[in-house]
């Protein structure tokens, strides 16, 4: 899980609405850099005491973690820790050129917690810490200047900062930084199911999905005609006897089909253009968010899978007719739509929720 740290230091009247926020969408941390400000707050939020420049006070109240600037405080978290057994310092490093630099990949590798501040907006310097960091036990927290900024920081080197520390400009950034914290994407349950039936089904306009990711050979994206019940189309990783592999491709079905986008959403092919987000699934149900590069509609025959879940449910999936367009079976099975035949067992994904504009709703939905 990744951390969200809110900076009150520098609140103004909106202080008393977004602490509220803050504690109700349960946030990790709040920052002050006066003891008074964290004394009234629930042992649900981690307090952080961050005294400014030049002060450091000899008790730290309620504060179960302090960060120090050695070069502004005059003293060091292992020197502070001595005297205070009960409390966990971190250190603050501000990155402005190549020795900061040298300090910051010193305290991510040594100290409990690391608050850092990057002065540039390359994020070259924070992958630099991360990699210097990865065997260690402490936690890097990264200052960032809006939730834009935060969700960027939490996905560099895929692994990402442990947390985000930022400001907010006001009431609604608390509640979008834990949204960008708690980005995970979910589990899904993959069924078995049964082709039933499938059929010719003449000319119409098809999508391929061109991520700006490589997928894995068991990896694909769920597309279906409807949005209780989808297919796992297999991205073109494997080799084709005409044309180069395109790894980065989903060849994935007509355009008024369904995929699977961020929190289940789900979107018609036709709407998805670059940066558009989709949901990659692999056959053992995990999944992570790509980002769409291009999308590409042509006129191309086409032909209707029929298919059925174990609960008696059907799903449907109409795709491009031919042999080249593939779906996956159980253990990662490459299975050439074309060459489908009833009894042939394909992987799905059922939905329980109807959708209304994308999203999952309780409400009497009929789709056939």
């Amino acid at each position: 899980m990744k951390l969200s740290w809110l900076d009150i230091r520098s609140l103004g009247e909106a202080r008393e609405a977004i602490l509220q926020e803050a504690l109700h969408y349960r946030l990790d941390a709040v920052v002050a850099d006066d003891t008074a400000d964290l004394a009234d707050l629930p042992p649900t939020v981690t307090k952080v005491l961050f005294p400014r420049p030049g002060e450091m006070p000899t008790e730290f109240g309620d504060a179960s973690v302090v960060i120090v600037d050695p070069e502004t405080h005059g003293t060091t978290p292992a020197e502070l820790a001595v005297e205070h057994p009960d409390v966990e310092f971190g250190r603050f490093v501000e990155i402005v050129d190549a020795p900061t630099l040298d300090d910051a990949c010193e305290s991510a590798r040594t100290e409990k917690w690391s608050v850092l501040l990057f002065r540039d907006p390359t994020k070259i310097p924070l992958e630099i810490v991360i990699a210097a960091a990865a065997r260690s036990d402490g936690n890097i927290i990264t200052i960032a200047q809006d939730v834009a900024e935060a969700e960027i920081i939490f996905g560099v080197l895929e692994h990402g900062s442990d947390g985000v520390m930022m400001a907010p400009a006001g009431v609604g950034d608390a509640a979008r930084l834990k949204a960008a914290a708690d980005a995970d994407t979910p589990h899904l349950e993959l069924v078995e199911l049964e082709v039933r039936r499938t059929e010719h089904i003449g000319m119409g306009e098809r999508a391929c999905v061109d991520t700006c990711t490589y997928f894995r050979e068991d990896e694909g994206i769920l597309v279906g005609s409807h949005s209780k019940g989808m297919i796992l189309c297999v991205s073109e990783t494997h080799p084709l006897p005409y044309m180069p592999t395109r790894p980065f491709r989903v060849n994935a079905g007509a355009i008024h089909s369904y995929t699977l986008s961020k929190d289940e959403r789900t979107h018609y092919l036709s709407e998805l253009k670059a940066g558009s987000k989709v949901m990659a699934v692999d056959v053992k149900g995990q999944t992570r968010m790509v980002t769409v590069g291009r999308v590409k509609i042509e006129t191309r025959p086409l032909i209707s899978i029929d298919a059925v879940a174990p609960n008696g449910q059907t799903v449907n999936l109409i795709l491009q007719d031919d042999w080249h367009v593939r779906v996956l079976g159980p253990g990662g099975a490459v299975l050439n739509s074309t060459e489908l035949r009833p009894g042939d067992i394909v992987l799905g994904y059922l939905p329980s929720e109807d959708r209304h504009v994308g999203y999952p709703i309780n409400e009497f939905c009929l789709e056939k």
